[in-house]
């Protein structure tokens, strides 16, 4: 005899499927080597345009896989490209 079902069965919670991690990799290293001193070009839209959303705000750390330091080194050449009329500071 199938045991009783109690009235909160329904929302019990599924088991979430475990769910494998990517270890994202930093977009700023050089074959996997940090480069020194840690250095963003601003004028290297390509880069910097992978780093934005279209809203043209700047990609969290968890996003863009960055590590602290380049994340820093990316928001500051982020800024710069923007006052220098590279990148929109406001997306579409």
């Amino acid at each position: 005899m199938p045991p009783p079902k109690s009235k909160f069965a329904k929302f019990a919670k599924k088991k979430a499927k475990p769910r494998l991690k990517v270890k994202r990799r930093d977009p700023i290293f050089i074959d996997g080597v940090r480069p020194r001193p840690m250095f963003v070009d601003y004028k290297d839209l390509e880069l910097l345009g992978k780093l934005v959303n279209r809203q043209a705000k700047i990609l969290g750390r968890r996003k863009s896989g960055c590590t602290a330091a380049s994340q820093h080194a990316v928001t500051s050449a982020i800024k710069r490209a923007r006052f220098m009329a590279l990148l929109p500071f406001v997306g579409e």
